[in-house]
Formats: structure tokens, sequence, C-alpha cells
């Protein structure tokens, strides 16, 4: 009897799990500027004090926008190993 091989990348199922991984990666992402928030309060106050809120919108999206795509190729690594 054949064993069912799992569905690669290109399968709808294949698509929700890497949309699961950058999920993941982009929640991380998240939490880590949340932790560096809580870090070192002061750091931030000081960088909306010359920047703006800009400066910590464009400091979070950055973080979790490197997260999610660093979690989405390290899925995509490990998605097809799997199907080898």
């Amino acid at each position: 009897m054949r064993t069912k091989k799992p569905a690669g990348l290109a399968s709808p199922s294949g698509v929700l799990r890497l949309l699961s991984h950058a999920a993941m990666g982009t929640a991380m992402g998240l939490g880590f500027a949340l932790f560096l928030i809580f870090l070192n309060p002061s750091g931030i106050a000081n960088l909306v004090e010359h920047g703006g809120t800009h400066a910590f919108t464009v400091l979070v999206g950055t973080l979790a926008l490197t997260f999610g795509i660093g979690a989405t190729l390290t899925g995509v690594v490990f998605l097809t190993m799997e199907d080898d």
C-alpha cells in the first residue's frame, strides 16, 4: 500500500502552511518589538521625541516585517525538505 505524499508548496494546503509560518514570524517580530519597548522605555521615548511617532512605527514595522520574511523563507526551506 502506498503512503500518501504530503502536498507541496503549490497546493492550497502548502500555501496555508507557508502563511502560518509568515504569521508566526510576524507575531514574533511584534513580540520582540514589545520586549524592546519594555526593556528600554527611555530609549523609545527618546526615539519618539526626536523622530516622532513615525519613527516608532517604522521601527516596529521593520522588526515585524524582517521576522515575517525570515520565518517565511525558513518555512519554504522546511516545506521543501519535508517533501524529499
